[in-house]
């Protein structure tokens, strides 16, 4: 199948007369194939130019053999680009070769005799004394002169059946000697210098690759420095699927000091293996996963199809079935929160600031307006109160804004493929950065004057003042981000023109920019605004004097911004109503207490039955009692009782009871389709609408809900753009789906912890609140954010399953925590084509010896 393209009758008659591993010149071969030399020469020309042979010039003649199948030919026939774009047939062979081989392999080859063979980061074991110089990279590059970088073989094949898993391909692996000399002159590589050759294995480790080597030449020695993903590569296959760690490995385990771990993260999400997990670090009255032990292995059990991990692509574990760290698993975003907790307790505040923007590229901005999810879920809140998570993330957002030099992340690639993002507010912005930060040419189409969405238009500067969001922009304009302002993506340029101006791509993120109504008698009356529209108009420094009594409906945090901003543009008194209870009431306890240190009134259970008017302005609202707002499935199910009502004067009411999307034009001609709230349908992992160039977020897909929200869906939309515009790669293959699960609070042991009160940000005295727009909160004192982090209880850590880690180090190069090394464990070293047979032989027989051992011990143990 994979020969049958590319090789005719006559090339194949040739290639049979050779044998593997056998140098041979057309001289020497052409009376074996019963042809002329010149026949011969052409023909073992044309097999090495599909990739059946190797050609090197020795002492001036041409000299041809072939390789193994795997690793060898088929990754020569895959990196002949022309033939396998032509005939995806090849790349679907050496896909399929690897999974009905792979299974064959299982338990026979001892650790370093595998086919192929993971080299660790040359870091990870720099301080191990045991480590020999085959274990090193740059004796390999050091060991040669000619060198080559051709495309990942297995990336390809994966693109071309269309299951790429987003690392790209291109100029990723490296050709050394013999290899190389055949790579570049038959045009599969070009020719790079060994200090280049540094390079890419430095931009590879630093993209969260990690290193192979063909192993069949012989220990120290190899032809090839493979740069792989474990999403992709048919080698680490053997590891992940068929759980045939021994065939890849390296002499070497990760090892976790749990005292030193916060849980961080990056180490699981970087593993290529999934041997990583998160896990718990605090003592429980339950059982806890603190490390994965296999009971069966290939080493000494029988091992079929019912034990292999069939979709270890799309299935990745994050968290051990008992749980992690509630702060992690509670934030929309996932942000490393012991992490960056740590290294502010270290001083280390832009190292804290990069591992937050990992995840959150706005800091500045969240340590202001954020829901804190992740305190409500603190461990510590079970002990006396939670860590202020924010206020730690507010001062090291600080340190930053403060800086001349400020944090720019290192931009990866250079793509040069042109995004459009609609909308520039927290999830567009997030969007935009991350594609950024990837290598794309982005452009931010906002049809406002004014860049940030609600964070802008929607959220009162005494909450957030304009010059941070401002400040948080900047660096997205550092990253080349364009945007175009009061421009109407639908009113004053179509998606449609965008296609044909280059733009690949496209988010929607309109967020939720329209006040909702209450559809009752005299709500169009003048003096009555929604108060998503009053916010917008003191934001953009409209005429919004108020005066007398106004009224505010509704319950939220956005209605008591409202009834705060009212107090500030004139109004005598501000009362607000809602249906719901005290308890109930969906406002954040802390804006609630601070809109009544503005003497404003909160009315509860009450919703409106009409506004009264008099010559067509508003003059007052009747209210009813509202008994009940939820029924007994807590869906939105208010009960009134008709007969209980109140008549409540205002000079103005403003509205607040949710918003909505106005589409306008924008997606008309389209196949994108609409929820019947209006907003849009899109898969809810991908982000991909019915149009498959249009991916949309935030409040505009899911319903208005806070920033972090917002921001968290833009970064998973950056993924599946990058992944849609680049040619063969899957929108879910090989990529992590993020699931979370805390781990049981009531059963920690909280004995022998500190008493530390939790600290308090300072604030300006309440009687000058109401007085102006300037932000209230003081950020933490230096010494106030040590002694806050000292509180953390840092309950969680990652665990290592030692069976499936192939020792590859990428987990060492993450961690900024000295918590995870690499330990050697084995012994093993390469072994020579010619020899391998004896060693397998015997590795079989032991192996065999092992599973009859253990039966009978399980038979014996049954019986007692």
């Amino acid at each position: 199948m994979i020969l049958e393209p590319v090789v005719t009758e006559e090339m194949a008659e040739v290639a049979l007369c050779m044998n593997i591993r056998k140098k041979v010149t057309a001289k020497d071969l052409a009376p074996l194939c019963g042809k002329s030399v010149e026949q011969t020469e052409k023909l073992l020309m044309d097999l090495a130019y599909a990739g059946v042979c190797f050609v090197n010039e020795i002492d001036g003649v041409d000299t041809f053999w072939y390789d193994t199948w795997v690793p060898g030919i088929m990754e020569m026939m895959v990196n002949n680009k022309e033939n396998v774009k032509k005939y995806p047939q090849i790349a679907e062979a050496f896909e399929a070769y690897g999974r009905v081989r792979g299974p064959k392999t299982t338990g026979s080859f001892p650790v370093g005799v595998g086919l192929m063979r993971v080299i660790p980061i040359e870091q990870a074991i720099m301080g191990e004394t045991r480590r020999a110089s085959y274990e090193e990279v740059s004796k390999y590059l050091n060991d040669n002169d000619i060198f080559s970088v051709a495309d990942c073989s297995c990336r390809t094949a994966r693109a071309v059946m269309g299951e790429g898993c987003g690392h790209l391909s291109e100029d990723m692996c490296i050709q050394m000697g013999h290899a190389a000399e055949y790579y570049i002159r038959t045009g599969r590589g070009r020719e790079i210098t060994r200090e280049e050759a540094f390079e890419i294995i430095k931009k590879a480790e630093e993209n969260g690759l990690m290193h192979q080597i063909p192993n069949l030449d012989g220990s120290g020695k190899t032809h090839a420095i493979c740069n792989c993903c474990g999403c992709s590569c048919l080698s680490l296959r053997t590891a992940e699927m068929f759980i045939n760690a021994d065939m890849v490995r390296s002499n070497y385990v990760s090892k976790v000091d749990r005292e030193k771990c916060v849980a961080c993260g990056e180490c699981v999400q970087h593993c290529p293996v999934n041997a990583l997990q998160l896990g718990q670090k605090l003592c429980s009255k339950e059982p806890v996963i603190t490390t994965i032990k296999r009971e069966d292995t290939p080493r000494d059990t029988e091992w079929g199809e019912d034990r292999w991990n069939v979709d270890y692509r799309t299935n990745r574990k994050d968290v051990v079935d008992t749980g992690t760290s509630p702060c992690k698993t509670a934030c929309p975003a996932h942000i490393a929160v012991q992490g960056y907790i740590k290294l502010a307790s270290q001083g280390r505040y832009t190292e804290a600031l990069e591992l937050i923007k990992h995840e959150n590229p706005f800091p500045a901005v969240c340590g202001r307006i954020c829901p804190r999810n992740c305190e409500s879920a603190c461990t510590r809140g079970n002990l006396d109160e939670p860590i202020a998570i924010d206020e730690i993330k507010k001062f090291i957002a600080e340190q930053d804004l403060k800086q001349e030099h400020r944090y720019i992340p290192k931009i990866k690639h250079d793509y040069g493929k042109k995004i459009a993002v609609i909308g520039a507010g927290p999830s567009g912005l997030s969007c935009a950065y991350y594609l950024a930060v990837e290598g794309y040419k982005v452009t931010v189409f906002e049809k406002q004057p004014v860049l940030g969405g609600m964070l802008t238009l929607g959220i009162p500067a005494f909450r957030l003042e304009k010059n941070i969001i401002h400040a948080e922009i900047d660096i997205l304009k550092e990253l080349g981000v364009e945007f175009k302002t009061q421009v109407e993506v639908g009113k004053d340029i179509s998606i449609a023109q965008l296609r044909k101006q280059g733009y690949e791509a496209f988010y929607v993120a309109i967020g939720a920019q329209k006040g909702r109504k209450l559809g009752i008698e005299g709500e169009d009356c003048d003096g009555v605004m929604t108060g998503v529209d009053f916010l917008q108009n003191v934001s953009l420094g409209k005429q919004t004097k108020l005066s007398g009594n106004v009224i505010i409906i509704g319950g939220g945090n956005v209605a008591i911004d409202v009834a705060r901003t009212a107090i500030r543009t004139g109004a005598k008194t501000a009362e607000m109503f809602c249906l719901e209870k005290r308890e109930e009431m969906p406002a954040l306890q802390e804006e609630i207490e601070e809109a009544e240190a503005e003497e404003i009134k909160i009315n509860n259970s009450w919703g409106p039955k009409r506004i009264l008017t008099e010559n067509g302005h508003v003059v007052g609202v009747e209210f009813k009692k509202c008994s009940s707002v939820f029924d007994e499935n807590h869906r939105f199910n208010p009960v009134y009782d008709e007969t209980d009502t109140i008549i409540v004067k205002a000079d103005s009411v403003l509205v607040s009871v949710g918003q909505a999307m106005d589409w306008g034009n924008l997606l008309s001609d389209s196949k994108a389709e609409w929820n019947p709230n209006k907003t849009i349908k899109a898969d809810p992992f991908t982000l991909q609408t019915n149009e498959p160039d249009i991916f949309a977020g935030g409040d505009a897909f899911t319903g208005p809900r806070f920033a972090i929200d917002a921001i968290a869906s833009g970064k998973e939309a950056a993924i599946s753009i990058h992944r849609y515009v680049q040619p063969g790669q899957s929108l879910t293959i090989g990529r992590d789906r993020r699931e979370y699960h805390q781990f049981d609070k009531e059963a920690i042991i909280f004995d022998g912890y500190d008493n530390i009160p939790r600290q308090k940000a300072d604030h300006i005295k309440e009687t000058t609140l109401k007085d102006n727009f300037k932000d209230p909160r003081a950020t933490f004192s230096e010494e106030q954010m040590k002694k806050e982090t000292e509180r953390c209880l840092g309950c969680g850590a990652t665990v290592v399953d030692e069976f499936l880690c192939v020792g590859c180090g990428q987990c060492t190069t993450k961690c900024k925590f000295d918590a995870i090394s690499l330990v050697r464990k084995y012994d093993g070293e390469g072994v020579a084509y010619e020899d391998v047979k004896p060693v397998v032989v015997k590795t079989v027989l032991k192996r065999k010896a092992r599973i009859a051992v253990k039966k009978v011990k399980k038979a014996f143990i049954h019986k007692k």
